[in-house]
């Protein structure tokens, strides 16, 4: 594959501009998976500048699944009109919103949980490992360990994105800023099934 198809493909699948997916295959001495690795970590970056702004437009998608048992309301939060309307924020709006479908979620990020609910699941897995003869610092790491895996399976950001795996939603997010160019924030969401 030449350079030039190969920058294409990496813009297409990245969303970064031709000049930086040059630069990102100069990086990884032509390697593309490690260009996908550098632009991502590059998506990251710009999503991390992009947090203080102040998100005050946006839209509300729904997404009802096919058969009509279950459907999903999210609000997602952009800078400007201009974004709210554009076809890739509504794609990730609709991507999100079928995700929530799918998965279901209970809260969109780990600082929505409950602490009750945290110190409850801290208790059970306390009284899971009561008669084990361990050390409490690595107690502490198996309860640690146990947290995050609760977190991944009813937080949306930490939820592995059911479009593609390979990434949370967090991370797909965080793409989407990237590409973008404007601070995007799920808000809120609702998910009803019959």
């Amino acid at each position: 594959m030449s350079d030039q198809s190969l920058i294409v493909k990496l813009r297409e699948f990245t969303g970064a501009g031709i000049v930086d997916c040059k630069n990102a295959l100069e990086e990884a001495q032509g390697d593309y998976q490690g260009a996908v690795e550098l632009l991502r970590k590059k998506g990251q970056k710009v999503a991390a500048n992009k947090q203080e702004r102040e998100t005050k437009e946006g839209r509300v998608h729904a997404y009802i699944h096919g058969n009509g048992k279950a459907g999903a309301l999210v609000e997602i939060l952009c800078e400007t009109d201009f974004v709210a309307r554009n076809e890739q924020f509504i794609q990730f709006c609709h991507d999100v919103a079928m995700h929530i479908v799918a998965a279901n979620p209970l809260y969109v990020r780990t600082g929505d949980v409950p602490s009750e609910t945290i110190e409850k699941e801290r208790a059970i897995y306390e009284e899971q490992m009561a008669g084990e003869n361990k050390p409490p610092e690595i107690k502490d790491k198996i309860i640690q360990g146990k947290l995050a895996k609760y977190y991944q399976e009813v937080c949306l950001l930490n939820q592995l994105f059911i479009k593609d795996d390979s990434q949370t939603v967090e991370q797909y997010l965080t793409s989407m800023i990237a590409k973008i160019g404007e601070k995007i924030e799920i808000r809120r969401f609702s998910r009803f099934s019959l």
